[in-house]
């Protein structure tokens, strides 16, 4: 069963969204993104991915995972970003 928990990412157990607004970076003290897919929350500043095990995000920088091209979203389509609003 160990080996179950491993290969599951969420563990069957979801995020609260107000934990989510609360969080930064331990590194940086900057924002978090919150990818689904991975159920991790990722910091762009930091170049790491802080993963969540039974819906409690491990903010241990010792224990995060180091970001790659994939996982940046590019400034040209992130929703967040409101370089064109008048």
């Amino acid at each position: 069963m160990a080996s179950e928990n491993e290969t599951t990412p969420t563990s069957g157990a979801a995020v609260d969204p107000k934990l989510l607004e609360l969080l930064i970076c331990p590194l940086t003290k900057g924002p978090l993104r919150y990818d689904r897919v991975r159920n991790e929350l990722v910091s762009e500043q930091a170049g790491l991915a802080y993963r969540i095990r039974d819906g409690i995000p491990i903010m241990l920088v010792d224990d995060a995972r180091p970001i790659d091209e994939a996982d940046v979203i590019p400034d040209a389509v992130r929703a967040d970003r409101n370089d064109n609003a008048e």
